[in-house]
């Protein structure tokens, strides 16, 4: 080795002995200068250390910044939920009695006493037919009928006189009088058109002078002071809807407006088409503002089955199904759950939750089995101390 390259040599280890001496040795820069190195050497040698303590301050921060890589999550906790406590429907309804009043006999319409609207009672004369005839057969029945008693009379006082088999004809005589008196009167009663029932009328489709026959409809009765409502319902409601259960109607015609009732029967099949079931409700209308006809939204209520209820961003899917990921102690676990129903505002889920286990809603990005994660509040809670 030559000459220069020794001596090159022996400087760089002086100067690695001077910087180490100067790095590891309190007091070491003190005792350089007095023994004659100049300052601005042991300056150097100073910064070069002051260069490795900032290094060593990076790798630290480094660390720190590596923790702050933990993802950072929002959670909410677990729910309980009710599944199929509740049905909803649309039905119609139909007044509790309506009658189409038919006139009991053929003929002339003489006289109207009712018109749309109007109140009526059973047995209440709704309109006449002309009678002219009938009166007239009833004055003829009137007529033999006297004749008829009279002879009648008349044989049994004078027994001597006449053979009981006389007097046995004038009585069968009188009898046939009888009926045909009374069939006079009954076909003069049904000239009158009555009310079959207590009732509203609806509007009159004829007028004075009509001709109408026993197949005619004079009108419209219908007894609404409750009504009827017909609905179907699912399938899987049908062994759940029982007789007298309660029940709930709103009508598009009273927006707000509910009306009570119960269930008055239930059908006996399941329909094979549609796979529901006919269901009768009964509502109360004594305030008379319901109208056979109208369409009703009838909602029940049940006891249902409870299951955890989560936010729907908490679910994700993977090649095995939906999941959901639940934080304990810092720490996140993937959970395996399955739909039962799906609400606009939460997803009822069935898996091995519990009520307020916390779930990940927001940062699931960056969630791993087992890893750590840290809380949006916490973050925020610190932030706003170190402000204050």
């Amino acid at each position: 080795m030559t000459a220069w390259k020794q001596l090159s040599l022996c400087f760089l280890l002086l100067v690695a002995g001077f910087a180490a001496a100067v790095a590891f040795v309190p007091g070491a820069a003190g005792l350089l200068q007095k023994a004659g190195i100049p300052g601005s050497v042991v300056a150097m040698l100073g910064a070069s250390d002051a260069a490795k303590d900032g290094q060593a301050g990076k790798v630290a921060n480094g660390g720190a910044r590596r923790g702050q890589n933990t993802p950072l999550v929002v959670t909410q906790p677990v729910k309980g939920g009710i599944v199929n406590d509740r049905l909803s429907a649309i039905g119609t309804g139909d007044a509790i009695r309506s009658v189409v009043v038919m006139p009991q006999a053929a003929g002339t319409i003489r006289e109207i006493l009712i018109k749309s609207g109007d109140r009526v009672k059973q047995g209440q004369v709704l309109a006449r037919l002309d009678d002219d005839e009938q009166i007239i057969a009833r004055g003829q029945a009137e007529v033999a009928l006297k004749s008829a008693t009279e002879k009648f009379q008349l044989y049994r006082n004078i027994k001597s006189t006449v053979s009981r088999m006389d007097v046995f004809d004038a009585e069968i005589v009188e009898q046939g009088a009888k009926l045909a008196l009374q069939s006079a009167e009954l076909a003069l009663k049904r000239r009158e058109i009555v009310a079959p029932i207590d009732g509203i009328v609806g509007i009159v489709p004829v007028v004075v002078g009509d001709n109408v026959t026993t197949s005619t409809n004079i009108v419209m009765l219908d007894d609404r002071s409750e009504i009827l409502v017909d609905y179907w319902v699912p399938e899987r409601f049908a062994n759940t809807v029982k007789v007298d259960q309660p029940v709930e109607a709103t009508s598009v015609a009273l927006p707000g407006r509910i009306f009570t009732g119960a269930v008055e029967a239930v059908d006996n099949r399941v329909d094979g088409a549609s796979r529901t079931l006919r269901v009768r409700a009964r509502i109360d209308n004594a305030s008379d503002e319901l109208r056979a006809g109208m369409s009703f939204n009838v909602a029940m209520r049940f006891a249902g089955n409870s299951y955890p209820s989560v936010d729907p961003l908490a679910v994700q899917w993977d090649g095995e199904g939906a999941h959901v990921w639940r934080v304990a102690d810092g720490k996140s676990s993937k959970v395996r759950v399955s739909i039962v129903q799906r609400n606009p505002d939460a997803v009822l889920v069935k898996g091995d939750l519990r009520d307020g286990d916390l779930i990940v809603v927001e940062g699931l990005q960056r969630v791993t089995e087992g890893g750590s994660v840290r809380f949006a509040r916490d973050v925020a809670q610190a932030a706003e101390v170190m402000t204050q």
